[in-house]
């Protein structure tokens, strides 16, 4: 796959796809409009992050490529892909209890802190560099 040329885009599927992490130097584009709301993202080698309506929703060190990138009140879901084991941090309910599947399997429980942030470690090695990510509010 590799990074989004365009830095974010709606897929066929009504999901959003973004980030580039084979950029060495820092891009971004802003107001790009889906479903009524406004995102940014900001991305590089060292760090991808994505913002709606001015809120946290993502972030990634380093740098990553998300693919269909689906959030509902309920959770969020996406592929993620880059060259290097990732931390991801993702802007989620305050105070609430989420299962976290890499690849379908069950990986756990996590509490949001008071800022409802989350924060999760992918390992992508280097024969497979993208995982799926799903995670589901308790």
């Amino acid at each position: 796959m590799s990074g989004i040329k365009e830095l974010i885009r709606t897929e066929e599927n009504g999901t959003l796809s973004f980030g580039n992490y084979e950029l060495d130097e820092k891009a971004k584009r802003s107001d790009y409009e889906y479903d009524g709301d406004l995102y940014k993202v900001k991305t590089y080698a060292d760090i991808t992050k994505l913002e709606k309506n001015g809120m946290f929703l993502y972030e990634s060190v380093p740098g990553t490529a998300v693919y269909n990138f689906h959030s509902t009140e309920n959770g969020v879901s996406f592929e993620v892909e880059g060259t290097k084991d990732v931390q991801i941090i993702l802007g989620l309910e305050e105070d609430a209890e989420y299962k976290i599947y890499l690849e379908d399997t069950n990986i756990g429980t996590m509490q949001t802190n008071m800022g409802g942030k989350l924060v999760l470690s992918v390992e992508l090695g280097a024969c497979e560099n993208s995982v799926q990510v799903k995670v589901v509010k308790l």
